[in-house]
C-alpha cells in the first residue's frame, strides 16, 4: 500500500471505531482486552494518536513529549478525538511521506507512521466492533489484512531480536486470498529469521491459514477463524509487543 492509502484507512478505521464504540456504550465490556471498557479502548486510542502528533513533531534522536490525557467525560472523550484525528492527518498529509520525525524503528521517516498508525487503529477497531457484539467475518480488505500480517511479523522480529524466544522450528503464515504467504524460523538465543515464503512450503513445524483478514486478526492475537496446526507454543512465541 502506498503513503495515501495508509491515510484513508487511519481515516476510515477511526470512523468505523468510533461508530462501533458508540453503539455499544462507554461501560460496555472490550472481549479481546479482559479489563478495558469501549470508554477505556476510545480514550487509549485517542491517547495514542496524540502522542503521534507530538512524534510527528519530534526530530530523529529526540524524545516525543508525552501524550496529553484525554478527557473522562464520555462526550468530550469523543469530541476530543475526533480533533486528535483531523490533526493527525492534516500533519502526515503536509509532511508527505519522507519527512524526518522520530520513530521507533528507525525508520525516522512519516511513512512509518502512516502505516503504523492504520494498523493500530484497524485492529482497536476490531475490538470496539467486539464490544458493539456483531463482528462480521470478512471486516478487512486483503490487501490491507495482508500488509497488516507483514507490519506485525516485522514487529515481532524486532521483539524477538531483543528478546529471543527459547523455542525451535518453522512456522508459516498464509493469506490464501491475498497470495502471500511468511515463513518464520525461530532458533533458541538468536533473532528470528522471518520473509516471504516465495515457493509453497508444505513441512513446517506450524502453521496458520486462511483469509488475509483471518490470519491478520490471529496475528495481532485476536479472535479469529484462522486455522493452525503444528506445535502451538511456536505460534505462541510470535507476540507482537
Amino acid at each position: 500500500m502506498d503513503f495515501p492509502g495508509f491515510l484513508d484507512e487511519v481515516e476510515r478505521q477511526s470512523a468505523a471505531l468510533r461508530a462501533a464504540a458508540v453503539r455499544a456504550g462507554p461501560g460496555v465490556p472490550v472481549p479481546p482486552c479482559p479489563g478495558w471498557t469501549t470508554q477505556r479502548l476510545v480514550s487509549h486510542i485517542a491517547r495514542v494518536h496524540t502522542w503521534v502528533i507530538g512524534a510527528l513533531d519530534a526530530d530523529p534522536g529526540t524524545t516525543p513529549p508525552k501524550a496529553e490525557r484525554p478527557p473522562e467525560d464520555w462526550d468530550a472523550l469523543l469530541t476530543w478525538w475526533d480533533g486528535q484525528v483531523d490533526t493527525l492527518l492534516g500533519k502526515l498529509r503536509k509532511a508527505g511521506p519522507d519527512a524526518p520525525v522520530w520513530t521507533f524503528d528507525g525508520s525516522d521517516v512519516t511513512a512509518f507512521w502512516a502505516r503504523r498508525q492504520a494498523h493500530e487503529t484497524a485492529i482497536h477497531r476490531l475490538d470496539a466492533e467486539h464490544a458493539a457484539g456483531d463482528v462480521p467475518t470478512l471486516l478487512f480488505d486483503p490487501d490491507f489484512a495482508a500488509d497488516g500480517v507483514d507490519e506485525a511479523l516485522k514487529m515481532v522480529s524486532r521483539k524477538l531480536t531483543e528478546e529471543p524466544a527459547d523455542v525451535e522450528g518453522t512456522v508459516l503464515f498464509h493469506a490464501a486470498d491475498a497470495g502471500r504467504a511468511w515463513l518464520i524460523t525461530l532458533t533458541p538465543g538468536r533473532p528470528p529469521k522471518i520473509g516471504p515464503a516465495l515457493e509453497p512450503v508444505i513441512d513446517t513445524d506450524a502453521s496458520l491459514v486462511g483469509t488475509a483478514d483471518a490470519v491478520y486478526r490471529a496475528a495481532w492475537h485476536r479472535p479469529s477463524t484462522a486455522i493452525r496446526s503444528g506445535n502451538p507454543e511456536l505460534i505462541a512465541a510470535l507476540r507482537t509487543p
